[in-house]
């Protein structure tokens, strides 16, 4: 017989606001104490120097984390100019100082280069694998090495705000892979200045945002007060952009059973309609509840991903 697991069944999603200085580890820990919960993971880390959004599943939410893992990301942050750093973060050792420093105008002008697919090198103090080892690690040694750059994808970029000459706030949107550092490090090289990123917030994670968000203070007096279940966002919420299909109750249990369903042509055609960029993954629902994730393949869904819900 199989060992029991700890804790309590629980399903959905947290909206977490991180607050600043904790690491994304360690707000996964806090949040699955919270709840008392078997299983937690998250969808992206938040460095413990940024604040923000911080999407952490519970349950069987954590099948949906790769969905997760794809979807845009909003950022806004502030270049304090004058000093660059070795981390391009202000925890960093200064490398460089220069009185330029660039005109809200400039700044504007120069955005443009960087948004559409661009090739960006992550930053040396970063999580990346370089011969087994962490590049943070490497470089925290004085290793001489090198990183690849990689085409990444920067939406849209403006300036949000200019509080004073030796800062500029910016906010972008965000594909995968984007290091707000690496563009702070790279705005500054093109305008001749030197620069770190002084403050970092993530504001939104695909349909995980600031305005559906919760606190680690708000989630342990719902605790309090027994009422942790209204911190939670429902399982699906990680898939608001993959096409769904309503299921009878017979074709429930087939897919629950990991068979495929046959679709009416008129089904066929329209998921086909609603799936973009190659996709052919499909929720299935049976009334309100999240049965199943399925690959439409020659007018068949075949199951690839079972909930238990």
């Amino acid at each position: 017989m199989g060992r029991r697991k700890s804790g309590d069944v629980v399903n959905g999603w947290v909206c977490l606001d991180k607050p600043f200085e904790l690491g994304s580890t360690d707000a996964v820990s806090r949040v699955r104490r919270l709840f008392n919960a078997q299983k937690a993971g998250h969808a992206g880390t938040l460095d413990p120097l940024a604040s923000g959004i911080l999407p952490i599943a519970l349950g069987e939410a954590t099948k949906t984390v790769p969905y997760l893992m794809e979807a845009q990301k909003v950022y806004r942050f502030t270049i304090n100019w004058g000093v660059s750093t070795d981390s391009v973060d202000r925890e960093g050792q200064i490398i460089a100082r220069s009185d330029v420093r660039p005109s809200p105008e400039a700044v504007r002008a120069a955005l443009p280069s960087f948004v559409g697919e661009i090739d960006q090198t992550p930053p040396r103090f970063s999580a990346i694998k370089v011969d087994g080892q962490r590049a943070y690690d490497l470089a925290r040694d004085g290793a001489e090495f090198e990183l690849a750059s990689r085409r990444v994808t920067i939406h849209e970029a403006a300036v949000t705000a200019t509080p004073d000459a030796d800062h500029v706030e910016l906010t972008i949107r965000t594909g995968k892979g984007v290091y707000v550092r690496s563009l702070a490090r790279d705005l500054a090289i093109m305008l001749g200045a030197e620069g770190h990123v002084s403050a970092l917030r993530r504001e939104a994670v695909g349909p995980f945002s600031t305005q559906n968000a919760v606190t680690l203070d708000i989630l342990a007096d719902l605790v309090h007060r027994n009422a942790a279940l209204e911190g939670l966002l429902p399982v699906a919420t990680a898939l608001d952009d993959i096409p769904e299909l309503a299921v009878t109750d017979g074709e429930a249990f087939s897919l629950r059973q990991g068979r495929p369903i046959v679709l009416l042509p008129r089904q066929v055609e329209t998921l086909k309609g609603r799936l973009v960029d190659g996709s052919r993954t499909v929720s299935v629902f049976q009334g309100q509840t999240l049965v199943a994730l399925g690959q439409l393949r020659a007018g068949r869904l075949e199951p690839d991903r079972i909930f238990n819900l």
